[in-house]
């Protein structure tokens, strides 16, 4: 097996704000992981909130090349156990390499990756489409130029009603809201009232990650549904998240891939949790392994590549919120250039 790296800055349409700040590029490494002509894609962006880079990356994929390399029949659940004791400590790059096996495995079977997991495809489930914090008049200007069945709105201002208020008179989209990490205890609480009342489904992370004490507290009065993701990182904070909150987003690169994430989604399910599944910002390599998880989930965010200026791969697409597989096996990803 040949182990290839190449990085991008992915420009973003517009710049994207949440609570913690702005960005206008997503630095992006692509690895592609070729054996017997056929070749498969996995993808890292750098984040600064889990201080990660493109350049650290690939400083650890070269100087573990060799550990990569191997010639194996293993199961991409059994490659995936073999990394892990080798990339433990970057959760991103395991990711890559995850998606980047899985999807050549299932390319040399000729299946498509929802079948080698049989699993059958969820047609009403639908992604969100991601508004960022911006002024009042450009984030219903973002809502105009792409009509969508459901919106994702960021949050964490100091008039976050005001914002969802104004919004709500252009459209009568389902809206979620992610404070990511913005506003306290009595915020939460407070603004779940007045979001109910403007229809909104459910508020994700309000709380920074570690204050469990105050999840707790919002948990017993918000008027609405709240879903972990800074809190929810890897496997082991399923449970964790089970006594306060009423769902997880599982995000690849945090937890370490597809193959752990499926098994969080199976543990969530279990436990009674909502299960969903969002995207960094990302190209159409990361966001085409996302769609196969989708059989299991209740939510989706998988809009990262929309976002983009100019997309560097082909994949799975939407459309009005629709989930649009590819005709090609494996994740159904693949580089334009």
């Amino acid at each position: 097996m040949k182990l290839k790296l190449k990085t991008f800055k992915l420009q973003l349409k517009h710049p994207f704000t949440i609570s913690r700040g702005t960005r206008t590029e997503i630095p992006s490494i692509i690895v592609t992981l070729q054996e017997d002509g056929v070749s498969g894609f996995g993808e890292a962006t750098a984040n600064p909130y889990y201080h990660t880079t493109v350049a650290q990356f690939e400083e650890e994929l070269i100087q573990k090349k060799a550990v990569i390399e191997i010639s194996t029949n293993k199961t991409p659940e059994e490659f995936w156990e073999y990394l892990y004791p080798h990339f433990k400590s970057n959760m991103f790059i395991l990711c890559a390499l995850d998606e980047a096996y899985t999807d050549l495995y299932t390319r040399k079977k000729e299946i498509k990756l929802y079948e080698y997991w049989n699993l059958k495809l969820n047609k009403s489930l639908q992604s969100s489409y991601t508004i960022g914090i911006d002024s009042i008049e450009n984030m219903v200007l973002k809502m105009k130029e792409m009509p969508w069945p459901i919106y994702k709105i960021k949050l964490g201002t100091k008039n976050d009603i005001q914002i969802v208020t104004e919004l709500r008179k252009h459209s009568n989209s389902i809206f979620r809201i992610d404070a990511n990490c913005g506003w306290t205890v009595n915020e939460t609480i407070k603004n779940s009232v007045e979001l109910q009342k403007l229809g909104v489904e459910f508020i994700e992370q309000p709380l920074p990650a570690e204050n469990w004490k105050g999840a707790k507290i919002v948990l017993e009065n918000s008027y609405l549904p709240i879903i972990a993701d800074e809190s929810c990182i890897k496997e082991n904070d399923i449970e964790k998240c089970l006594h306060y909150f009423h769902g997880v987003n599982i995000k690849l690169m945090k937890c370490g891939g597809i193959t752990p994430a499926k098994r969080m989604i199976k543990k969530a399910k279990s436990l009674g949790l909502k299960t969903m599944v969002g995207c960094m910002t990302e190209s159409s390599v990361g966001i085409s392994a996302i769609a196969h998880l989708t059989p299991m989930l209740d939510y989706v965010d998988m809009d990262g590549a929309m976002l983009l200026k100019k997309d560097i791969a082909e994949g799975v697409k939407l459309k009005n919120g629709k989930i649009l597989f590819s005709s090609l096996n494996g994740t159904g990803a693949i580089l334009k250039n």
